[in-house]
């Protein structure tokens, strides 16, 4: 069962995955004086870089989680695929305080829409298909534009299908029949899309950064805008509607909600039971970052009451961005670049990030588009 230990400065935390969201989650922890080790099957990972000890072994290598549990005070993970049943071995041993229910729920989209159904969240319509058939009566109802997903993985745009018009229906049910469980949801025309990041703890406190603004580029987030621009109205919305999930999930640690918002309305789209790539601004932009938050709420610290002390825009670096980025900061002091340590720059893997910070969003977008033009 899950233990709401402290775990102090010297001990352990465990990662489970070894990309850049846990690498950004060992530099917050190391800046406190923690120890890592880490979990994954590549060596030189780049949590790895900054780990005392890794593991170098596959995520279901349940030999390798009992090692990790061993070494470790705590644990903790960067991303939702994480085995559900060595996730629950480790809550067992009262070393997961995230537990093993949050996982269950992100991993799973029919999950995550029934859930936030039950809640009486605001959601797009959708339906579960598995067959050819059940698709064809979905779309009936639903209608077009809608999109079709499967229920299982998928990233930065990978396993979904919009679909425009009655054309596409074979797409969709090739795609059905292809993953057998998927989701068909109505397609949201909406003004922008927000992320609302916040972390709770095991006793129930809870602390929500400022919403963030985000914008797409070939279905992968290109820029987030922090804070964001929208009504009060909305920001009580969709804080009001984090706190419904936090409060049913019992979420610990650093959690993320996309949310779309059309007028004056919000539509929860997905969850992260983690920090999130809308999220780095915090670093620089605000008096804790989402990676310092979620050491304190798995350690069982009290957190801080996060604020924002500049307005932010951060984008990503993708593969196919990396040298001409060694070129700008030869010349450049703008922006605050984090290189990820990834040993191959593929197009559209995310290889770094970095956020700009101003007194005014005006002298933020000069930098960035002064920024945009050195790259392009």
């Amino acid at each position: 069962m899950q233990k709401n230990n402290v775990i102090l400065p010297t001990q352990t935390i465990g990662i489970i995955g070894g990309g850049q969201l846990g690498r950004m989650m060992a530099i917050a922890a190391r800046y406190m004086g923690y120890k890592i080790a880490v979990l994954d099957p590549t060596s030189n990972c780049p949590t790895a870089q900054v780990a005392d000890i890794q593991i170098t072994a596959a995520y279901d290598d349940m030999d390798a989680i009992k090692k990790l549990t061993a070494i470790s005070d705590v644990i903790t993970y960067e991303f939702e695929n994480v085995d559900l049943e060595a996730a629950t071995y480790i809550e067992q041993q009262g070393k997961l305080p995230q537990g093993a229910y949050a996982l269950e729920i992100t991993q799973n989209r029919e999950k995550e829409k029934r859930l936030m159904k039950e809640l009486n969240l605001s959601i797009p319509a959708f339906a579960i298909v598995t067959n050819k058939q059940e698709s064809e009566q979905a779309l009936e109802k639903i209608g077009y534009p809608s999109v079709i997903k499967t229920c299982r993985g998928g990233y930065d745009g990978k396993g979904q299908l919009k679909l425009h018009r009655a054309a596409d229906i074979e797409a969709a049910t090739d795609f059905a029949e292809l993953h057998k469980h998927c989701i068909i949801e109505e397609w949201i025309p909406f003004d922008k899309e927000i992320s609302v990041i916040f972390t709770r703890t095991a006793k129930g406190e809870i602390s929500f950064f400022p919403i963030a603004e985000n914008e797409h580029r070939d279905h992968i987030l290109y820029q987030t805008t922090a804070p964001a621009r929208i009504t009060a109205e909305i920001q009580i919305k969709a804080y009001e509607a984090a706190r419904i999930l936090a409060e049913k999930m019992k979420i610990v640690g650093t959690f993320a909600i996309e949310m779309f918002v059309n007028g004056e309305d919000i539509y929860l789209n997905e969850m992260a039971p983690r920090p999130h790539n809308s999220g780095h601004y915090t670093i620089e932009a605000c008096n804790i970052s989402q990676f310092g938050q979620h050491i304190r709420a798995i350690c069982g610290l009290p957190l801080m009451q996060a604020k924002q002390l500049k307005p932010a825009i951060m984008l990503n670096i993708l593969g196919e961005d990396i040298e001409r980025i060694s070129g700008v900061m030869t010349h450049s002091n703008d922006g605050f670049i984090h290189l990820y340590g990834k040993e191959e720059a593929k197009a559209k893997r995310k290889m770094g990030h970095i956020t700009f910070i101003g007194n005014t969003f005006e002298e933020i977008t000069m930098h960035v588009h002064t920024f945009e033009e050195a790259v392009q």
